[in-house]
C-alpha cells in the first residue's frame, strides 16, 4: 500500500514494519529496546514461514524487517554515544586529562596514528641543542 511517498507493507499478523530513523531518536532506551525485540521476533517468524513455503510478501518483508532492525540498533548506538560525549565533556571539566575510549577517537589511517607527534619531531638531542647555540643561523644583510 502506497502512503505518501513511503511505501508500507501491511499484514496480519503484524503493524507497520517500515522504522523512520528520525522518529526513533525520540524514543527512549527502553522504547528501543522492546522495538528491537518486536523486529527481532517478526523476523525470526518470517524466517519460518520461509523455511515451510510462506506466501511471497513474508518473504520480501524479511529484508525490510532486517534493514528496520539495523536502524534501531543504528539509533541505539548513537544516542549511546552521544550520552557518553556529555559525560566525559563533564569529566573534563572537572579533570585536566580525560582519554577516550578507542572506538570515540577519529579513526584516520594506522600510519597517522603511529606518526610522531608535533613535540616529538621538534625535540633536539642535548649535542644538537648544543651546536644551534653556538653556531646560530647567520643572518645577511641584502642591498634592496
Amino acid at each position: 500500500q502506497l502512503v505518501g511517498p513511503y511505501l508500507f507493507i501491511h499484514s496480519r499478523d503484524s503493524k507497520m514494519v517500515k522504522v523512520r530513523a528520525h522518529e526513533l531518536r525520540s524514543k527512549s532506551k527502553q522504547e528501543l529496546l522492546n522495538q528491537l525485540k518486536e523486529l527481532k521476533s517478526e523476523l525470526s517468524g518470517l524466517r519460518v514461514a520461509k523455511v515451510t513455503g510462506g506466501a511471497t510478501n513474508k518473504l520480501s518483508k524479511i529484508k525490510i524487517v532486517r534493514k528496520s532492525i539495523a536502524r534501531v540498533l543504528t539509533v541505539y548506538r548513537q544516542n549511546q554515544l552521544t550520552a557518553l560525549k556529555t559525560k566525559i565533556e563533564e569529566d573534563a571539566k572537572n579533570k585536566s586529562k580525560v582519554y577516550l575510549p578507542l572506538d570515540m577517537r577519529t579513526k584516520k589511517t594506522r600510519a597517522i596514528r603511529r606518526r610522531l607527534t608535533k613535540a616529538q619531531l621538534n625535540k633536539k638531542t642535548e649535542k644538537a641543542a648544543k651546536k644551534a647555540a653556538a653556531f646560530p643561523k647567520r643572518k645577511y644583510a641584502l642591498k634592496a
